[in-house]
């Protein structure tokens, strides 16, 4: 009698095991599955879209909820190596490389850009997807972005761990970490960079391109791409660096030194040769071109 007790308990509990399985799978999208996009923002932790979108007409706005997001297959990291926090932490969220599908990104849409409330842009080429596999957190040691220990933006970005892929002269591959990320714009790779890819294929001009690509896109525009966090353009740096070459490189390897208010980071380690190529790259910004 009790061994039948026992089997039927068992049976019960196994029962309800799988009825619990089977209602998070069915809270959970599948991978196939299209985010639903709103045309107006249902709340303020929901994330922005735009760029090119199938079906979407040019220059709209859309908006994608926490909840649907956190509803996605998620992949959880500890990370050691992320600046933007002073101790490990796990971190938890959807791979970038998986969004564009599930946003039904066009077909040409090779790029993703992580727009921050301070107008920063973090640009991930596939390329730079397929090297490091950044993560959009939504979870911090299981905490939503409201429990955070920032308080700006609703999301970040974050890497499981990230190793650079690349080096030029003496500038390494960079983790694009943003945090306050509050926009997701779907581009097409070749069409952003074409506002600062030079003319010239001299080797130090391209070094120094891949250099600004990577660094000063983020925060600097040319042509209406890259950020807007600093007020100074890709024209006014161009001008600079040729006007004034000391300047320039003792601007970019301690910043703060001739600008205490500035938010621009430093970059100490920048050979001589580095900063030529990137006067050289700058060089054809200067007045040659609009």
């Amino acid at each position: 009698m009790k061994a039948r007790q026992f089997v039927l308990g068992m049976g019960l509990a196994l029962g309800a095991v799988f009825a619990c399985m089977h209602v998070q799978a069915a809270a959970r999208l599948p991978l196939h599955a299209k985010l639903r996009l709103y045309n107006t923002r249902q709340s303020a932790s929901d994330l922005e879209i735009g760029g090119e979108l199938a079906g979407v007409p040019p220059g709209e706005t859309r908006f994608v909820t926490y909840k649907d997001l956190l509803a996605l297959p998620q992949e959880s990291y500890r990370v050691v190596d992320d600046p933007n926090f002073d101790h490990p932490v796990q971190i938890g969220g959807v791979a970038l490389d998986k969004l564009p599908a599930l946003l039904g990104a066009a077909p040409a849409a090779d790029m993703m850009i992580a727009i921050c409330d301070d107008q920063y842009d973090a640009h991930y080429p596939a390329e730079y997807l397929k090297q490091h596999h950044p993560l959009l957190v939504l979870k911090i040691d299981g905490k939503p972005p409201a429990q955070w220990p920032k308080g700006s933006g609703p999301y970040m970005v974050s890497h499981p761990d990230f190793k650079p892929a690349f080096q030029v002269l003496s500038h390494a591959d960079e983790a694009q970490v943003p945090w306050g990320v509050v926009r997701l714009d779907l581009r097409h790779e070749t069409r952003v960079y074409a506002a600062i890819a030079p003319h010239s294929h001299d080797p130090r001009v391209q070094q120094g391109y891949r250099i600004a690509r990577q660094s000063c896109f983020r925060c600097h525009s040319n042509a209406g791409e890259g950020g807007l966090k600093s007020s100074r353009s890709w024209g006014v740096i161009a001008r600079r660096s040729v006007a004034d070459p000391q300047y320039f490189d003792a601007y970019v390897r301690n910043p703060r030194k001739l600008n205490p208010a500035t938010q621009m980071a430093a970059s100490p380690g920048y050979d001589d040769a580095t900063l030529e190529a990137l006067r050289a790259y700058f060089k054809e910004f200067s007045g040659s071109r609009p």
